[in-house]
C-alpha cells in the first residue's frame, strides 16, 4: 500500500513576498509604523516596518499584527528602530515642535547651536531634521515668524518701532534692510494698509474668461482670472483696500496682451518681473512651480521633494491654492499622484484647459 506524505504547515501558507505589507517594508514606509511588525529568523530581531536596514529575504521573515505578537516570537527588539517605543519620525517630530516654540517664544533670533543644544541634538543633525519636517531652515523659520509678528502688529495699530521690537529687531537699520522684502512694500504703507502704494491694473479677454493682471513698482503682483471682469477688479480691490488702483494705459496694454497670448500658446513663454508677496514657504513652492517646463505635470509630493522638505506635501498644495499670480506662477501644472488634477483657484476646467493647450501635440 502507498502511503502519500502529509504536507507540510508551511506548504499551504502564502508566502510573505505575496502579502501587500511586504512592499511597505520594501519601500521602508514610515506610516506602516505601528500598523503591524516583522521578525526575521535569521537575525533573532523584530523591527518596525520603515526600518532602514538591508531588506531581510522574505523567506525568513513573519509579519505580525500587534507588538504583542512580535515579542511572542522570543526575538529581541531592534535597537536601531525600536520597535517597542515611539518611531524615530515621532521623536523628531517632538524634537521640531519644541524647537518651533522656543523659535517663537525668544525676544531674539536663536541660533542653530543654541537650538540643537536645547533639543540634544548636534547642529548638523538638527538643521536636516528640521528642514525636513518644515521645508524651511531654522533661519528662515525664524525669519518668516518675526515677518509675521511685524504684519500682526502692524495691522493692529502698533507703531512701527513696537512691531520692529516686538518681533525681535533690535536695530532699526536691519529692520528696514529687510521691511520691504517682508512686506512687499513700505511698513508705513502696510500699517496704512498699502496706502499710497500705486498698482495698475487692466483687465483683457480670453478664450478662458475674463482675466486681471496687476502691477507693483516692484513688478506684477496678480494676475486672476475669471467670468465677470467687475468681480475681477473687486477682488482686487479687497487684495489692496487703500493702495490707489490705475487703471490701463497704453504702455500697460502691452503687458497684459503678452499675458493673454501666453494663455492662448503658452509655447511662447511668458517672463514677467514678478512682486510675489508670501511666506518664505510659500516663495519657495512658488519658486520651484516657475522652474517647471510647458508641458510637464509634477504632483505636490514631487515639489515637496524638490524644495527639501519631502514630508509637506500637504503644504505645498496650501501654497498653490494661496497663489494670486496665475499662469506665471503655474499652479495649475501640479497634479495629485494618481494624476488627477485636484482643485484650482480659479477653476478646474480652466486647469483642464491650461494643461491641454500646454501637453506636446504628437504628428
Amino acid at each position: 500500500m502507498n502511503i502519500r506524505p502529509a504536507p507540510t504547515l508551511h506548504a499551504s501558507l502564502p508566502s510573505v513576498a505575496e502579502d501587500p505589507r511586504w512592499t511597505r517594508i520594501v519601500t521602508r514606509d514610515k506610516s506602516a509604523d505601528g500598523r503591524f511588525w516583522y521578525s526575521v529568523s535569521t537575525t533573532g530581531i523584530y523591527c518596525r516596518p520603515s526600518y532602514p536596514s538591508r531588506t531581510a529575504n522574505p523567506k525568513n521573515v513573519a509579519l505580525h499584527d500587534t507588538l504583542e505578537s512580535a515579542r511572542a516570537t522570543g526575538f529581541r527588539p531592534c535597537r536601531r528602530c525600536n520597535p517597542d517605543g515611539p518611531s524615530l519620525a515621532c521623536e523628531n517630530a517632538a524634537l521640531i515642535a519644541r524647537a518651533c516654540r522656543l523659535i517663537e517664544e525668544s525676544e531674539e533670533e536663536p541660533s542653530l547651536e543654541e537650538l540643537a543644544a536645547t533639543v540634544g541634538r548636534s547642529p548638523s543633525y538638527f538643521h536636516r531634521v528640521f528642514k525636513t519636517s518644515t521645508g524651511l531652515t531654522p533661519k528662515a523659520y525664524a525669519a518668516g515668524h518675526r515677518a509675521r509678528k511685524v504684519r500682526e502688529g502692524l495691522e493692529t495699530g502698533t507703531s512701527v518701532t513696537e512691531a520692529m521690537y516686538d518681533a525681535g529687531f533690535n536695530s532699526s537699520s536691519r529692520f528696514y534692510e529687510k521691511s520691504t522684502g517682508m512686506l512687499g512694500m513700505t511698513p508705513t504703507q502696510y500699517r496704512a494698509g498699502g496706502a499710497n502704494e500705486e498698482i495698475k491694473f487692466a483687465v483683457g479677454q480670453t478664450t478662458l474668461g475674463a482675466i486681471l493682471v496687476a502691477s507693483s513698482t516692484k513688478g506684477v503682483a496678480s494676475i486672476l482670472l475669471g467670468d465677470d471682469p467687475d468681480e475681477l477688479v473687486r477682488d482686487l480691490q479687497d487684495r489692496f483696500p487703500k493702495a490707489r488702483l490705475i487703471g490701463m494705459d497704453r504702455e500697460y496694454e502691452a503687458l497684459i496682451a503678452r499675458v493673454c497670448g501666453f494663455v492662448e500658446s503658452p509655447g511662447i513663454g511668458l517672463d514677467l518681473p514678478l512682486d510675489v508677496r508670501g511666506t518664505a514657504f510659500q516663495r519657495r513652492v512658488w519658486q520651484a512651480l516657475q522652474e517647471i517646463p510647458v508641458g510637464e505635470r509634477v504632483s505636490y509630493a514631487q515639489i515637496a521633494r524638490r524644495i527639501g522638505a519631502p514630508s509637506a506635501a500637504r503644504a505645498v498644495a496650501g501654497s498653490c491654492a494661496a497663489n494670486t499670480i496665475a499662469v506665471a506662477i503655474p499652479c495649475h501644472r501640479v497634479v495629485r499622484n494618481d494624476g488627477a488634477l485636484s482643485g484650482y483657484a480659479w477653476g478646474v476646467d480652466r486647469k483642464r484647459s491650461l494643461l491641454d493647450r500646454e501637453a506636446p501635440r504628437t504628428a
